[in-house]
């Protein structure tokens, strides 16, 4: 795997499709590696015509962790937040936008579309909002504004989230944990078939696991805070996607995303969950797409696509 310098880290990237083509750039959300992204979700963008860039996070599949900054509390992090206590996380997601504008440097890329999902969304705000010269157009799925007083995670969902793997040393149990907390947070109306849900968790996993690295990023995502203002900044073409049935980032956070957002438009899936399940590939495509080439049609907002 490939890796750049970008904003004083090291970061594993990876490329598809033709340079010459138009770039696209994919930021994943929290502890999600690049192999994380559908190989049939990146063979459709490339098919579409783009020139697909993906990366690790910081702290996440190859790039560079952050070890020396320790394994965060986060039950003393939440408690802080709740209280409206400042929290010191070891970087903020502003620092991992400034990653994602490094990438694009290193590539030579000068503009391209950004989408991003879930805490990648987070980021792709910042960097639209920061960067608007670097951003063609925007396209924020299952993420959120940050803005306090939306609804967080449903309690069995927070339930699953504190839970740890049986044996946190074998691979196996590893394994059955996560699928155990995708399926949990996955889209009821698009179940991913088993088998090939434990290939990706299994496949990923051998590729890197980091637990104290996904700890990090959920304290960036924790310190965030409202980033309302700097939403309201952002001038590319924004579309917002986000799963009605999303039981960690519930849909209200996508409808207020799209709010924030001057002229963005908000495409609601009935029947997502927190995932990119094989069945909505090609409906997410068709969006991403028409989204970025300026073709969406003129229809009122949202749109609310169910299942056929």
């Amino acid at each position: 795997m490939p890796t750049l310098n970008a904003n004083g880290l090291r970061i594993a990237f990876d490329t598809a499709g033709d340079p010459k083509a138009v770039p696209l750039l994919l930021v994943h959300g929290l502890g999600m590696q690049l192999t994380a992204w559908p190989d049939e979700f990146v063979e459709g963008l490339v098919e579409l015509g783009f020139y697909v860039i993906r990366f690790d996070n910081r702290d996440c599949g190859l790039s560079t962790k952050f070890e020396q900054a320790g394994v965060p509390n986060l039950f003393l992090a939440r408690l802080k937040s709740r209280l409206g206590w400042s929290l010191r996380p070891a970087y903020r997601l502003e620092d991992m936008a400034e990653d994602a504008l490094g990438v694009l440097s290193a590539l030579g890329v000068a503009r391209a579309h950004v989408v991003g999902v879930s805490m990648g969304g987070m980021v792709a705000q910042i960097l639209a909002a920061r960067h608007p010269q670097r951003v063609l157009s925007l396209t924020s799925i299952m993420s959120s504004s940050g803005r306090r007083g939306l609804p967080g995670p449903l309690p069995k969902v927070r339930q699953a989230l504190a839970r740890k793997p049986a044996n946190p040393a074998d691979l196996d149990s590893i394994v059955d944990h996560t699928v155990a907390l995708l399926r949990e947070i996955g889209s009821p109306a698009y179940p991913t078939p088993e088998k090939a849900l434990r290939k990706r968790v299994a496949r990923t996993l051998r590729r890197s696991y980091c637990p104290g690295g996904l700890a990090r990023q959920m304290m960036a995502v924790a310190a965030g805070g409202d980033r309302s203002a700097e939403l309201r900044r952002i001038g590319a073409p924004t579309l917002v996607i986000h799963g009605a049935a999303d039981p960690l980032v519930p849909l209200a956070c996508g409808q207020d995303t799209a709010e924030q957002i001057p002229g963005a438009r908000l495409e609601v899936i009935e029947g997502m969950g927190h995932d990119l399940p094989p069945q909505l590939v090609e409906r997410l495509l068709a969006l991403i797409d028409a989204h970025a080439r300026g073709k969406m049609l003129p229809d009122s907002t949202p749109r609310l696509f169910v299942k056929q």
